[in-house]
């Protein structure tokens, strides 16, 4: 008995699955923002209220006289909540939706990014990424057996010595297509794009929908930014293009759109014939999403519909605010001497901060990624908490990218006007040393 007690388990125990996918960028940089930061513009999420309608749906909710509310309400989707979906997309798509089979409702959107990976993607299928690309994309594509496949976006300076936007920020049409082949079973697109900000012209669309079509491939298409894109650019839904409703999962979530990200609703839009296979992985995973949140949530897209396109609508005021919030962080970051590259869209900003190479102690025989050292000396000297560039890029890829930091301007303006303080304070030491 005692030997039995005693043996240690030799064989491993972790799913070949897992290996190499155990590093993540934000326990590391959440912790150290924790530790050290006066003010944390890393992370993405808000730090102001959701909006009262909202919050106001969710206590009525509550405390109304529908106890059914705290019970399991349909796997798939509360019906007023999808029902209010369908409504909401055949309005942006142009096209009739069936809330039981064209909507499905998840644990914020990254459960649905996880319910298309385990679906649709097989062993030795390959899946393009375009870079910068949101962390999570890689470790689920090989999770699912799949093989990820990198296109970068490639930056384009501006001549004029203008700052540059996230619209100079362009893939190449020959690389790109070079990525197609027989083995390709989906790309992943993001736009607006977390962390450029960089929101996908008609054009560029144009030719991932002409490639996708061609080689008779899957897009997942992540839009949680979709109402927030500013100086009057427009989000174009690439399922709305020809040949591309039926190969295309759209991808939303509550958390970016009502500025709760707390509560981890999101959906999957698309044709039945995809969703019929993320019904299965999340009717074996997660099966069901809080009731309360969903039919809250329901309510503010009930009021959102009314309002569709009015100036008091949620989804327009809140890209308003965010642009004012998104050019106050700019001067700050510019006077300081960060060269920012100006965001078509989301809660980010990407900066240059090569001018800075000469503040940030060298560490020798270090393999760690300058913007790595930067955020981390940052934070520790300045209180400032960022998030390094290069961990948005694949391993080939990063080192190519670690001149950049990642801000988040969906902050309070007491929150801002922090991060300018010690900018303008930094900047002062710079320019007397």
């Amino acid at each position: 008995l005692s030997l039995s007690l005693q043996a240690k388990m030799s064989r491993p125990v972790q799913a070949r699955r897992l290996e190499g996918i155990d590093k993540n960028v934000w326990v590391d940089f959440v912790k150290l923002a924790a530790t050290y930061s006066k003010v944390n513009l890393g992370q993405g999420f808000p730090d102001f209220p959701a909006p009262d309608f909202l919050t106001e749906a969710l206590t009525r909710a509550l405390g109304g006289g529908n106890h059914m509310l705290h019970q399991y309400t349909r796997a798939f989707g509360h019906p007023p909540l999808v029902k209010v979906l369908a409504q909401f997309f055949e309005k942006l798509l142009g096209r009739d939706l069936d809330p039981m089979t064209n909507v499905m409702v998840t644990v914020g959107a990254y459960q649905a990014l996880f319910c298309c990976f385990q679906a649709l993607v097989d062993e030795g299928d390959e899946v393009i990424i375009i870079e910068p690309f949101f962390d999570c994309y890689e470790p689920m594509v090989k999770m699912a057996g799949g093989t990820p496949v990198y296109v970068p976006l490639r930056p384009n300076p501006p001549k004029d010595g203008k700052l540059m936007s996230s619209a100079d920020w362009q893939l190449d049409p020959a690389e790109l297509t070079s990525k197609f082949s027989e083995r390709t079973k989906a790309i992943v697109l993001n736009s607006p794009n977390n962390p450029l900000g960089k929101v996908f012209s008609r054009g560029e669309l144009e030719l991932i929908a002409e490639l996708c079509v061609k080689h008779d491939v899957l897009c997942i298409s992540d839009e949680v930014y979709e109402w927030l894109v500013y100086d009057g650019k427009q989000h174009i839904r690439i399922a709305s293009l020809q040949g591309m409703w039926d190969r295309t999962v759209i991808i939303g979530s509550a958390g970016k759109t009502f500025s709760a990200t707390g509560w981890k609703v999101g959906w999957v839009v698309g044709p039945d014939r995809l969703l019929q296979h993320l019904r299965t992985v999340h009717q074996n995973s997660v099966y069901h999403c809080a009731t309360i949140a969903q039919e809250a949530v329901a309510q503010g897209f009930q009021r959102e519909l009314t309002l569709y396109g009015k100036p008091e609508s949620y989804f327009v005021q809140l890209p308003k605010e965010l642009q004012r919030k998104r050019d106050w962080l700019i001067q700050s970051l510019n006077a300081v001497g960060m060269k920012p590259i100006i965001p078509e869209g989301t809660y980010f900003l990407v900066a240059d901060i090569s001018p800075f190479k000469s503040d940030v102690p060298d560490v020798p025989n270090s393999d760690e990624p300058y913007d790595y050292r930067f955020v981390k000396w940052m934070v520790k000297n300045k209180g400032l908490a960022a998030i390094p560039l290069s961990a948005f890029y694949s391993e080939a890829h990063k080192n190519n990218y670690t001149n950049f930091i990642r801000f988040c301007f969906a902050k309070e303006d007491a929150t801002l006007k922090a991060a300018n303080d010690i900018l303008q304070k930094w900047k002062q030491e710079k320019t007397s040393s």
